[in-house]
């Protein structure tokens, strides 16, 4: 027999409430799982994570459309990506990126903004500090046109030389991206490294000529100089930072050691200049391949409304800092439930971005995926959307 609310209530009212209608009355009091708000974690993508080719900064009409379709049928309202090339931002420039996603029913709420190779080594003369009012003028716009957080990195370098792709023991011949700080080069090695560097191991390559080599102090002195003229830039104009962790976070990278590398980097960096608008974007991935956990650090940021922005994804560490695999969301040794447990409890508010989709042979079958070796396509970020959606919806129940 089908039973509905109405019936189940009159049952009740005639005092004839049977154990199989009392059930029925019960599931029918169940309230509807939690929806995002502006008060709660937000699910975001990439502005390329659509599936559609070319639908990131600059992208056709047509394929920003399509994108746009594809990411609102996963239940997905806001993206990511970077931001205009030319400094300064301006209202235009950034209005241009927004204003057609908007049309679409999606809002751009977290753009990447590249810092200049003077304000990242603190070259003197003035062009540091050109740079850095290009960057204040990028900030205030960002604000007039109500973009909420600005993405930014502060690498001395990058250690992607370290990636490459792992397939044979990854879950049903899907691809995973492997790190490792003895990986030896090949001449197919992606990235900046040289063909004389071949058969050299990563952590022995020497700093390339447009970087130099920088330690820890000289990078905390220039990122001190760059906060301190920056963020009451920020916070007059609503705009929150985001300073995303070292990714890998290779103990040093072509001679240069790197600032936002450990936990105690994170923790002074915020400690800089003391604003909500000097945050980090809080990694779980990240933290964990440190060694570090990701309940625990994600708790001493949030409680102290220092995190920005979310990356969620998870790990498997052979290595702390060393040897890791990027591996599906649902299988590293991170708990992802739990940290997005914390992210609530402390009401985090912001985006949440389920990255680093994993190779799935339906998305190869359709032609080649950008990024990361391993990295996947919109089958996979289907796959993180959902996942992390069963998490928030839970974590807010």
């Amino acid at each position: 027999m089908k039973f509905s609310r109405r019936k189940a209530i009159e049952a009740f009212g005639a005092g004839a409430l049977s154990p199989l209608a009392a059930e029925v009355l019960s599931a029918a009091q169940v309230p509807a799982a939690p929806k995002e708000s502006k008060d709660t974690p937000k699910i975001a993508v990439g502005m390329g994570d659509g599936g559609v080719g070319g639908a990131g900064r600059g992208a056709s009409a047509a394929d920003r459309g399509a994108a746009a379709r594809r990411i609102k049928q996963l239940g997905v309202d806001h993206v990511l990506s970077g931001g205009p090339q030319a400094l300064p931002w301006t209202e235009q420039s950034l209005t241009a990126v927004m204003e057609p996603w908007k049309a679409a029913g999606v809002e751009v709420s977290n753009l990447m903004i590249n810092l200049s190779t003077d304000i990242l080594y603190g070259r003197t003369g003035n062009k540091r500090d050109e740079d850095i009012e290009k960057i204040k003028q990028s900030i205030v716009a960002a604000g007039k046109v109500g973009l909420p957080v600005v993405e930014y990195n502060f690498y001395a370098h990058r250690a992607m030389e370290g990636y490459f792709e792992e397939i044979d023991t990854a879950r049903g011949g899907s691809s995973w991206t492997g790190f490792d700080y003895e990986l030896v080069q090949t001449a197919s090695q992606q990235y900046q490294t040289r063909p004389e560097e071949k058969g050299m191991k990563f952590k022995d390559l020497p700093p390339l000529p447009n970087e130099g080599a920088h330690n820890l102090d000289e990078m905390w002195n220039n990122i001190t100089y760059f906060l301190r003229a920056v963020i009451p830039t920020a916070e007059n104009a609503n705009v929150r930072m985001a300073l995303h962790p070292n990714d890998p976070p290779a103990p040093v990278s072509r001679g240069s050691q790197q600032i936002m590398g450990s936990v105690a980097g994170w923790k002074k960096l915020i400690s800089i200049v003391n604003s909500p608008s000097n945050g980090i974007t809080f990694d779980c991935g990240v933290t964990r391949e440190m060694g570090e956990d990701p309940v625990e650090v994600c708790r001493y940021f949030a409680s102290r409304d220092r995190i920005n922005h979310v990356h969620f994804r998870n790990v498997q560490v052979i290595k702390p800092y060393e040897r890791y695999r990027e591996v599906w969301i649902d299988e590293g040794l991170n708990n992802m439930f739990a940290v997005m447990k914390e992210l609530v409890k402390n009401k985090y508010s912001h985006l949440i971005y389920p990255e680093h989709f994993r190779r799935l042979d339906y998305d190869a079958e359709r032609g080649p995926i950008p990024g990361y070796p391993g990295a996947g396509g919109y089958a996979a970020v289907a796959y993180n959307v959902g996942y992390t959606r069963a998490m928030l919806q839970a974590a807010m129940s």
